[in-house]
């Protein structure tokens, strides 16, 4: 315990004591998360950040302690002193389930209302109304060790990089709005009328900056903010552990960051990571989980048999092929028998909401099914199964689309879902991997351009530099992903670092040499002095410790998040603002519905 907690007279943490503590005598505070009058002898369990304690009033010990006692109602903050004994009615499901406190004083710190729910992790509870309240539901002990286990991963992260020669440094969170991506969250400046401010949406630009300064290896853990769509793993603002290193490569960047990976792992949750880690290229990710962030913690990988299906007599196969697409399926092995023709049916209905047409399958159950076998050729059909690599009782499911995109994405949410329905992911299983060379850029069709896939400072791979001007759709780059079941956990690359480079990285967005040098002329002019080869990745420290703690949302390793509309229910944050301040701003308010 600290001096301060000495000084109020606590002790010990309610959640700390054990049996080597009997015979001592404690001080606790804390909440009281039950009470229970049995007669003669009252029980409160005591809970604080650590865990829970029993202690217990005897009423012949003590009547006006135990008349005190009896007056305790849930969320009540008392204060308990009494001597560690060893628990008669031991509870194997609590740290301190053989030891009691025999109480002999008791101070009621502060009352409490009738809480709007009982903190528990055992009762279910509305999302809504856990976060109006949210300092109710923090004091839940699932969400108290995850923000522990949060505090760690930051503890880890400033030692790891500390050692390995990083500089803490703190970058701007008032920026210039460049926009080229999500939405900014805009600030209006009074001093200057009519002009605004941008939160950051990562530090990238400082970073480099700070690479051309001469910093070598810095490292930040961030507040960023993008104004998008939320889903359950994303937040209007958010938190990064960012980096940047100068004189690297690919391999140099990979290689420091699968150790802090490793240590990270080791450390909080005593996994141990064998290195290095694998690394497959985006390509080869999309063909064979029809995914750039695949889950790898079980099969049914992609097979392509758009050479078999080409001039086959089923036609959805063949127009697919003829039309410039492909035909690609998956083998669920044993899933003749955990498939009705039903569930086939609604597992068609699930690859139509990621634009595929439908499902085609074949069934090898006791009577062989299929909804395409009788238009092929019986070799056609035997090659199929052979690509599949299917035999006597598994299900074969195939796509056909004139979009190879549509076919892949389709199919890597299909084996997902899949997996989900026949509990292929084990518990505490964890497979991570690098996917490197993504495309540099990909088509807008609604800005009819190019845009960055990651950002526009990501350099090409060297050899494809010259497609630049030629095909930029076919540039790779040096950009890199760190994927952890299926989920992103963080991103970087290898950074332009040539003002002719970046500026042909412009030209082929759409800008304009006017346009490149009024969004990003202070980073060209520095390019000018000398910048040093660099790179640098940032993890999304929020999805990073959802994973780490089991959590289905990021919302469960962050205090005070945010909901669907980016709003937070506790303070009804965004709010309306005096009339005066507007004026200060020179802002007036047009409201559009």
């Amino acid at each position: 315990m600290t001096e301060s907690n000495k000084e109020f007279g606590r002790t010990s943490y309610c959640g700390a004591l054990r049996e080597a503590d009997v015979g001592k005598r404690v001080v606790l505070c804390g909440w009281v998360s039950k009470m229970r009058d049995l007669g003669g002898l009252i029980f409160i369990d005591l809970r604080d950040r650590e865990g829970i304690v029993q202690c217990v009033f005897d009423e012949s010990d003590n009547a006006e302690l135990f008349r005190t006692a009896f007056t305790v109602r849930a969320e009540y903050v008392l204060k308990i002193s009494g001597a560690v004994r060893p628990r008669a009615s031991k509870n194997p499901k609590l740290p301190t389930g053989s030891v009691e406190v025999l109480a002999d004083g008791i101070e009621i710190l502060s009352k409490s209302e009738t809480p709007p729910f009982e903190i528990s992790d055992d009762i279910e509870v509305n999302d809504q109304l856990r976060l109006k309240y949210r300092y109710l539901d923090l004091r839940r002990p699932s969400l108290q060790q995850s923000l522990r286990l949060r505090h760690r991963v930051t503890q880890i992260a400033r030692s790891y990089f500390d050692g390995e020669g990083f500089l803490e440094i703190e970058t701007p969170m008032l920026t210039k709005s460049t926009p080229e991506g999500a939405r900014d969250y805009l600030v209006p400046s009074r001093v200057h009328p009519g002009k605004f401010y941008a939160l950051p949406q990562s530090p990238q630009q400082y970073k480099q900056i700070l690479m051309i300064a001469g910093v070598d290896r810095y490292m930040q853990i961030v507040r960023c903010f993008r104004d998008e769509d939320l889903r359950a793993d994303r937040q209007p603002e958010f938190t990064q552990i960012d980096l940047e290193m100068s004189f690297v490569g690919v391999d140099d960047v990979i290689s420091v960051n699968e150790g802090f990976l490793k240590r990270v792992f080791e450390e909080v949750l005593s996994v141990e990571l064998l290195l290095p880690l694998p690394r497959i290229t985006w390509r080869e990710a999309m063909d064979r989980y029809g995914s750039d962030k695949p889950d790898l913690r079980f099969g049914l990988e992609i097979r392509d048999i758009s050479d078999i299906a080409a001039s086959c007599g089923f036609k959805v196969f063949s127009d697919a092929v003829a039309g410039g697409g492909t035909v690609r399926l998956i083998n669920v092995p044993g899933g003749a028998s955990k498939f009705t023709r039903k569930e086939i049916d609604a597992l068609s209905e699930f690859v139509k909401t990621y634009r595929a047409k439908g499902l085609a399958w074949y069934r090898m159950a006791e009577e062989t099914t299929s909804s395409f076998a009788k238009f092929l050729k019986d070799t056609e059909t035997a090659a199929i199964l052979e690509r599949a690599g299917a035999s006597k009782g598994d299900l074969v499911l195939a796509i056909a689309d004139r979009d190879e995109q549509t076919v892949l994405t389709a199919l890597g949410s299909l084996r997902c879902e899949i997996a989900r329905r026949l509990g292929l992911i084990k518990p505490g299983d964890y497979k991570l991997l690098w996917v490197t060379d993504f495309p540099l850029l990909e088509y807008s069709e609604e800005e009819k351009r190019f845009v960055a896939l990651h950002h526009p400072f990501t350099a090409p791979n060297d050899e494809d530099v010259s497609l630049l001007k030629t095909d930029p759709g076919q540039v790779r780059s040096k950009a890199y992903d760190i994927v952890l079941n299926g989920t992103e956990l963080g991103g970087g690359s290898i950074r332009i670092h040539d003002t002719a480079l970046q500026t042909a990285m412009f030209e082929a967005l759409g800008f304009s040499p006017e346009e490149a040098k009024e969004r990003f002329g202070h980073l060209l002019e520095a390019f000018s002095y000398g910048a040093p080869p660099h790179g640098g990745l940032a993890y999304g420290l929020d999805r990073l410790c959802m994973l780490l703690s089991g959590r289905d949302s990021i919302r469960d390793v962050i205090a005070f998040p945010k909901v669907q509309n980016a709003s937070e229910l506790m303070t009804l944050c965004p709010a309306p603002v005096d009339e005066k301040q507007l004026k200060e701003l020179s802002i007036s308010v047009n409201i559009q519905n």
